[in-house]
């Protein structure tokens, strides 16, 4: 089986993502991308994530040629790709529809310094990119556009997309920014939130490359 190593880990993440109510339902979508391959693994459209199976993912190239597999991709497909083309540190990408995250995306708002957290997206801020309809060239350019030097973006009246340099880091953003974006919500239901300024961030940002053991995971 083409991929196969890549394949097991989508199974095993979109779980996740639904037990941990990230995306609802059938929604969402992940990859993998293996740069020596030129090949994607991507999770297969509308199906239950407790139902996929590793033959069930699809394995294509990122000019949405199917390489290997009896089901359609996502329809994101080509949100994934666009990713992997402009951004070739990344080897992983994770869309989901959390609820805070999702609500200041149909707001049309950034997700700001809150909390330090945010600088896990290599930014102190992470945009959010115009509406779009799903599945289209045209939302995954505006992604990709707006996202800029962030590993994070909101799409606008649609959700957060994360990546990074392999699954579990791409997931582990998204979490991230989902704690930051309830934060942000909760505090201005209650007040005006403080901003942590631009110095600040750069400690931070500064801090975050040396931050923790080295190959492992962060935990602030």
């Amino acid at each position: 089986m083409v991929l196969h190593a890549e394949r097991e880990r989508l199974v095993e993440y979109g779980k996740r993502i639904s037990q941990e109510k990230l995306s609802t339902g059938t929604s969402g979508n992940l990859s993998i991308y293996n740069a020596e391959e030129g090949l994607m693994a991507i999770t297969p459209s509308g199906m239950s994530y407790f139902e996929i199976t590793p033959e069930d993912i699809v394995v294509m190239d990122l000019e949405n040629h199917i390489v290997d597999s009896k089901r359609k991709p996502s329809s994101e497909w080509a949100l994934h790709t666009v990713f992997y083309k402009n951004k070739p540190d990344i080897r992983a990408v994770v869309h989901t529809h959390p609820i805070y995250s999702t609500i200041f995306a149909i707001l049309n708002k950034p997700l700001k310094a809150v909390h330090y957290a945010i600088a896990d997206a290599g930014v102190d801020e992470v945009p959010c990119a115009p509406y779009h309809l799903f599945g289209t060239v045209e939302l995954a350019e505006e992604a990709i556009k707006a996202c800029g030097n962030s590993k994070a973006v909101l799409l606008a009246n649609h959700g957060l997309l994360t990546c990074g340099k392999d699954l579990e880091s791409a997931y582990g953003l998204t979490c991230n920014m989902e704690f930051v974006a309830e934060l942000q919500y909760r505090s201005m239901s209650i007040g005006t939130p403080v901003i942590l300024n631009g110095q600040d961030m750069n400690q931070v940002l500064e801090k975050f490359m040396t931050y923790g053991q080295p190959g492992g995971k962060k935990g602030y």
